[in-house]
């Protein structure tokens, strides 16, 4: 039974369609770039770009009010800054 139920999970997880595999680097990729490709992610990865921007000794909170508001100060940074790589942005926005 265990062996029926390991391989029933391995069939669902190969048949749930392709893993999408990238590496994406903030240093390079500009905020045009990155809003006009990464649509699906932009969530996940201004969460990582927040955590990126902070100090090392700060305290592992998120505050979802606060977030939400960076993110829209990126979203306003990078319309008028298309041309920045989004760690500028980030350090930007984030690093207030």
């Amino acid at each position: 039974m265990k062996t029926f139920a390991a391989l029933l999970v391995g069939c669902s997880l190969l048949c749930s369609g392709p893993v999408r595999s990238e590496v994406i680097d903030f240093s390079k990729i500009t905020c045009k770039q990155f809003f006009d490709t990464h649509k699906d992610d932009v969530n996940l990865i201004l969460a990582w770009l927040d955590g990126y921007s902070r100090e090392q000794n700060d305290p592992p909170v998120l505050d979802t009010n606060e977030f939400a508001a960076a993110a829209r100060k990126l979203a306003e940074y990078c319309a008028a800054h298309p041309a920045a790589s989004m760690t500028t942005a980030a350090d930007e926005i984030f690093a207030d």
